[in-house]
């Protein structure tokens, strides 16, 4: 029975954290899906690579001299892959979601909205209006109230299509491309300096006088048979 009890306490204990920690997500990220998306790509990044880290340190096959090298390396690897990533997404979303908030991308009910509050509806490039403008920002508007239930999921959808985007060119394409110019550097260092330590452990032959030539000469020619 006493098992029991302590068994329900820590279930209990336990719901009660995770639904604080549930609150705590929704309170964050409830209206920013796409910010979700790129800081848990970004958490993903970093525990991959503190696997990938791990594996080398604790991995007995290879030699202390080799983790030397292969550590930093991996540590490196897995900034280039972070920032790259952090970077590339975060200004893609960031981009898509200026782009919404100014009007430049928007839908049939946004811009209809906006026309009943007065905001000229551009029909060509050559009327003058504010929307798609960079200062433009339809979510400081008095009545935006008015149109938030439908501005939001709108907005929200684009931000996690474009955190999509940014992820995939980053992850495919900038990244591979980065990682390898950094590898090929280091490899091109490393060897340099393989080099450079064969050469400073290589022997110098060391010069013989005259006199030992000599002997060495008479030596030989005295093994020769007429």
């Amino acid at each position: 029975m006493k098992n029991s009890g302590l068994i329900n306490d820590f279930v209990q204990w336990t719901s009660k954290k995770c639904g604080s920690f549930k609150n705590v997500i929704l309170e964050k990220y409830g209206e920013q899906p796409g910010t979700m998306l790129v800081h848990t790509g970004v958490l993903g990044w970093i525990l991959s690579s503190a696997a990938q880290v791990a594996a080398v340190v604790f991995n007995d096959k290879i030699s202390k001299e080799q983790k030397v090298f292969l550590i930093p390396q991996e540590v490196a690897d897995a900034a280039v892959n972070i920032v790259s990533f952090y970077a590339i997404t975060n200004s893609v979303k960031a981009i898509a979601s200026k782009l919404v908030k100014t009007g430049k991308l928007t839908t049939p009910a946004i811009l209809e909205h906006l026309k009943k509050t007065g905001i000229k509806i551009p029909k060509n490039s050559k009327d003058v209006s504010p929307i798609g403008k960079w200062d433009f920002d339809i979510t400081k508007l008095a009545n935006f109230d008015e149109i938030a239930d439908k501005f939001k999921p709108f907005k929200n959808g684009v931000d996690v299509g474009a955190s999509l985007l940014g992820s995939i060119i980053s992850c495919n394409l900038v990244t591979p491309i980065l990682r390898n110019e950094y590898a090929a550097r280091q490899q091109k260092l490393a060897l340099s300096k393989m080099h450079s330590k064969q050469m400073k452990n290589l022997e110098h032959p060391k010069g013989i006088t005259m006199a030992e030539y000599q002997r060495r000469a008479y030596a030989k020619s005295s093994g020769l048979k007429v």
